[in-house]
């Protein structure tokens, strides 16, 4: 390892902690569990399978992909001994990316053991059930775990990595569910807010990415005690982290909004349609005494 650390390569392997297979492979198999109840039971009752289909199913093992990317994959190691730009790649991924393929991998029937639970949960959280307790959530768990008194904690202790990767994840989740909403919430977005809800979002973790980016000293001690790789200085290596959350939420947001633009299209499409039938109703409804009367 020494010689391969003085050339400036690292020491890198797959699965530096077997134990984390076995919460994800408990939540892939719940997940296939209930998504082939929901289609079995449809098939019998002779109807489509709604919610459990090969969308829901694609970014369900995408978002599972992500969540094995980060915690499976030489990622891991690199962001915990060498590099915080790879780290950095780690919380895009658990942080972002694989809560939102996740929840859209999961529907209203795939859900609906849990539903009532859900809603009593929202009923008692009283006023804090809203979306704009997902996006303080959100930006706070992400800009607490970038301190660098407790990201060096993180990095130097392993349960509180293992509560950093936790928190990431929920917040994660707690940030795109009011806009996926797998199980609807009593207070929903309307017209322009969900754009605005997104952009705030991205806006705000974007401002912490910029001043990694352009940051000219090293913030975090554990980065600079490890050892160098690829002829990066810690500096460097901050301000390619830096970058990375940048383009990361930037992609996510033109993402996001292009599809939340062809929602709102398909939406009003679908109500133009409905109030033609409805027009077409009442005139029928209005000729039909004339016409009886002839």
């Amino acid at each position: 390892m020494s010689g391969e650390i003085a050339a400036g390569h690292p020491h890198v392997q797959w699965l530096s902690d077997p134990a984390v297979l076995a919460p994800l492979a408990l939540f892939a198999g719940i997940y296939v569990w209930r998504f082939l109840q929901v289609r079995r039971e449809a098939a019998a009752k002779g109807r489509p399978s709604t919610g459990a289909g090969p969308l829901q199913a694609l970014a369900f093992g995408a978002g599972m992909l992500a969540l094995l990317a980060a915690l499976v994959s030489p990622i891991d190691g690199l962001g915990e001994d060498y590099l915080f730009s790879a780290h950095m790649v780690q919380h895009v991924l658990l942080g972002d990316i694989a809560p939102l393929l996740i929840l859209l991998g999961l529907s209203r029937t795939i859900m609906r053991p849990a539903t009532r639970r859900l809603m009593r949960v929202e009923r008692a959280l009283g006023p804090f059930a809203n979306p704009a307790t997902g996006i303080a959530l959100w930006l706070a768990t992400m800009y607490a775990w970038h301190i660098p008194a407790l990201y060096d904690a993180a990095a130097e202790n392993a349960f509180v990595h293992l509560l950093e990767h936790t928190s990431f994840f929920a917040a994660g989740v707690a940030l795109w569910w009011p806009l996926i909403q797998p199980v609807p919430m009593r207070r929903r977005m309307t017209g322009l807010q969900p754009l605005g809800y997104i952009a705030a979002a991205k806006a705000g973790l974007a401002a912490l990415g910029l001043y990694l980016a352009w940051s000219s000293t090293a913030l975090y001690p554990y980065y600079e005690q490890t050892p160098r790789i690829w002829g990066l200085t810690p500096v460097e290596d901050q301000n390619i982290g830096g970058v990375i959350m940048m383009v990361e939420q930037s992609f996510t947001l033109v993402l996001v909004m292009v599809a939340l633009f062809m929602r709102m299209l398909t939406q009003s499409e679908e109500e133009e349609r409905r109030r033609e039938r409805l027009e077409e109703r009442e005139e029928a409804a209005r000729r039909a005494p004339a016409e009886a009367s002839r």
